[in-house]
């Protein structure tokens, strides 16, 4: 049976599996469904069009689909989708997609620390980390176990590779290539991320290609079309380097190098 506050208001109509739980003071919309062992916590907000998997967190203050900050949007019926095991920390705030997209998605374990914010038609995958107060412009897509640091606002429309990890406090205009670590003013990418990949299981054999071809991209002087030839002629094309030059020619924004 759901363990819902005496003091919280949730709409007869919303979804909620029978061991959720729900702290005090919290709203919760008709279009709402909250799957199994969640636990929402006090004066959170969710908003019509939140789709909460299993085991979900939400802590105090939080606020899940409330309308895109897009002066587009006409009231059109779109939701956000958030996966199993995910946490969202204090006072983070998550809007849902317009009909650019139709909706906002948050993977599979992934931890919206404090005051992070996730815009319209964002696209979030799994194991993904956005420290405190994380600002993500609407359309934004990040691959799985990407990281990133406290206080980053990220440009609208720019693409975040998997199992990079951004410093905290730069700001991000372009797009982030998978594997990387980033950091500095203008923002730049600083190396592989070898120790995360290592922790991560990835072998010696994908590093080791993965390195060679971070020298031909970011140290080479050559630019990017040119190094992804060289890459292509001299780097033996493992799936991670595969991944890497895929990333690289569905780019839209730009790299950042």
């Amino acid at each position: 049976m759901s363990r819902i506050h005496s003091t919280a208001i949730v709409d007869s109509q919303a979804r909620l599996a029978d061991d959720v739980e729900v702290g005090p003071f919290t709203i919760i919309e008709a279009d709402v469904e909250v799957g199994e062992g969640s636990q929402i916590g006090s004066s959170v907000v969710l908003a019509n069009g939140a789709k909460l998997g299993k085991n979900v967190t939400v802590a105090t203050g939080a606020v899940i689909s409330s309308e895109p900050q897009d002066l587009k949007f006409g009231g059109e019926k779109t939701d956000v989708t958030i996966g199993d095991k995910t946490v969202i920390r204090e006072y983070a705030t998550i809007n849902r997609g317009t009909s650019a997209h139709g909706t906002t998605t948050i993977g599979e374990n992934c931890l919206l620390m404090a005051y992070s914010h996730v815009a319209h038609d964002c696209i979030i995958g799994n194991n993904v980390i956005l420290a405190n107060a994380v600002n993500l412009a609407g359309h934004i897509e990040i691959d799985d176990y990407a990281i990133i640091g406290g206080i980053v606002p990220v440009h609208q429309f720019v693409k975040i590779g998997a199992h990079s990890m951004i410093g905290g406090g730069f700001r991000v205009p372009q797009d982030i290539v998978p594997y990387s670590m980033v950091g500095g003013y203008p923002l730049k990418i600083t190396g592989l991320n070898s120790v995360g990949l290592r922790r991560r299981g990835f072998d010696k054999k994908a590093i080791k290609q993965l390195e060679v071809a971070y020298k031909l991209l970011f140290k080479s002087g050559l630019n990017t079309t040119q190094a992804v030839e060289r890459i292509n002629s001299e780097v033996e094309l493992v799936a991670e380097v595969k991944v890497l030059l895929d990333f690289i020619k569905l780019s839209t924004r730009g790299l950042v190098k």
